[in-house]
């Protein structure tokens, strides 16, 4: 039995909406795994088919959202049910979860990222190895992304999360995020400015602003599933957040412009977060190109030990990638909350505590080794989120396009042909990269399988 949408909360404020939209986007997808997959993908190369499918691609696919959530009043399962109907109804469920898998493996990053402050207030991962040891950094992390400490710091981050979101809507999420993403904001800006004074910042803003196209011609099936799973990742689509949160709007809300703000923000805080990191591991001399999960706590910790004010630029650096975590987390278990609030009626402090313990409980296995984060990262952002996209976009654009229009129109005034181009990109280059996308995905989540994740198993 579900609650009626009268009984439901709303946002208090479309500031607040905003907000939690960016807030749920500008999270560790930004800071932890964008750096990551622009040292992995060629830096500028990368970046040119970022750009390229968040614009073209994201924002699209996030009004197809938005139409679910706002037209419906409803979570992500019971929302596409009543959208929809019939076998569509198991995508929510698909959605549920995308939530659960991603928000597991999260939370243990997250928990790195909480120990990462404490790690630069102490000087914890900053000193000289000695002659046959690996670099401090690289053993400081080591030492605290597996056993006890990561599970400690797993639950740690987890109960704030739990916290958060337990105390609602407007009481918990929105007053979180106006506080969370204006700080965001603006010591991101503060740090940009001083990495732009430091002896790498030339050479760094080179290799992250000036694209190679040869490099993307010759690389394209890396760079394209990367790309998308990195776009939806950070635009919190394919998983039902803005489903979500959409369906705390009112009828008013010009979905686009609201749309065109959250993507905006994100991808200048995912420039900007770049203009940080590549500069600071420039001067350093350490190379944006180490693959895997930790490449980004190795590198930026190794980097910050050999600059003047390093300890005090890495809390700085560390407690706002912690707040920035968090703004993301609460979305995404805030999808499974309502589902669980909407279709069973269950009190919203409760039904978040037994989720958080689930999702806590998932992610314990993510703290044996950082190679079990690569596995649950490029099954969930490769395959799951682009599938989930594949099949929503499908069902409104192709099925349902009607009621999709509708929909959108409100709020909107003037709106017959931006309808129409709005619904032949969504049905055609949309869909068409989605599935390119997850071919290349699954492609190479075999590769990871048959080479890292056997070498482990080894």
């Amino acid at each position: 039995m579900s609650n009626s949408n009268a009984e439901r909360e709303t946002w208090s404020t479309r500031i607040g909406f905003i907000l939690a939209a960016v807030g749920s986007a500008v999270g560790l997808g930004n800071i932890w795994r964008f750096p990551f997959q622009v040292g992995q993908e060629g830096g500028a190369a990368f970046i040119v088919m970022y750009l390229a499918f968040v614009v073209l691609i994201g924002f699209p696919a996030m009004m197809v959202e938005f139409v679910v959530g706002r037209s419906t009043g409803l979570n992500a399962v019971g929302g596409i049910r009543e959208f929809a109907g019939g076998a569509w109804k198991y995508l929510g469920g698909l959605f549920v979860f995308i939530g659960f898998v991603i928000l597991s493996y999260y939370s243990v990053v997250g928990g790195w990222v909480l120990r990462y402050v404490f790690g630069s207030a102490t000087g914890g991962y900053i000193g000289t190895a000695g002659p046959d040891e690996a670099p401090v950094a690289q053993q400081y992390f080591f030492d605290i992304a597996s056993g006890l400490d990561a599970l400690l710091f797993h639950a740690l981050f987890m109960a704030l999360v739990v916290l958060i979101v337990a105390l609602g809507i407007k009481r918990g999420i929105e007053l979180g995020v106006k506080i969370m993403v204006p700080a965001i904001i603006a010591i991101f800006a503060i740090l940009a400015v001083y990495a732009s004074t430091l002896s790498g910042a030339g050479e760094a803003y080179a290799y992250y602003l000036s694209p190679d196209l040869g490099y993307l011609i010759d690389n394209w099936k890396s760079i394209v599933p990367a790309a998308a799973g990195q776009g939806f990742f950070t635009l919190s689509l394919g998983m039902g957040v803005m489903i979500t949160y959409a369906s705390y709007l009112s009828e008013d809300e010009n979905l686009g412009i609201d749309g065109g703000t959250i993507v905006a923000f994100n991808t200048g805080i995912s420039i900007l977060t770049g203009l940080i990191v590549f500069p600071i591991l420039f001067s350093a001399g350490v190379s944006p190109g180490d693959p895997g999960a930790g490449a980004i706590f190795v590198s930026v910790a190794e980097a910050l030990g050999d600059l003047q004010f390093g300890r005090a630029i890495g809390v700085l650096f560390f407690a706002t990638v912690a707040i920035a975590a968090l703004s993301s987390a609460v979305s995404l278990i805030e999808v499974v909350v309502s589902y669980a609030i909407d279709e069973f009626n269950v009190p919203r402090v409760r039904a978040t505590a037994i989720i958080g313990t689930l999702i806590f409980a998932l992610g314990v296995p993510v703290t044996i080794d950082p190679v079990m984060v690569d596995l649950y990262d490029i099954f969930a952002a490769k395959i799951l989120l682009v599938l989930g996209g594949i099949l929503l976009v499908t069902a409104v654009s192709w099925i349902y396009s009607d009621k999709a229009l509708a929909e959108l129109s409100k709020g909107i005034g003037s709106f017959s042909g931006i309808g129409t181009v709005w619904l032949w990109t969504v049905r055609v280059p949309v869909l068409v990269v989605l599935i390119i996308s997850l071919y290349l995905g699954i492609d190479s989540f075999i590769d990871f399988l048959a080479g890292p994740f056997a070498e482990f198993l080894a």
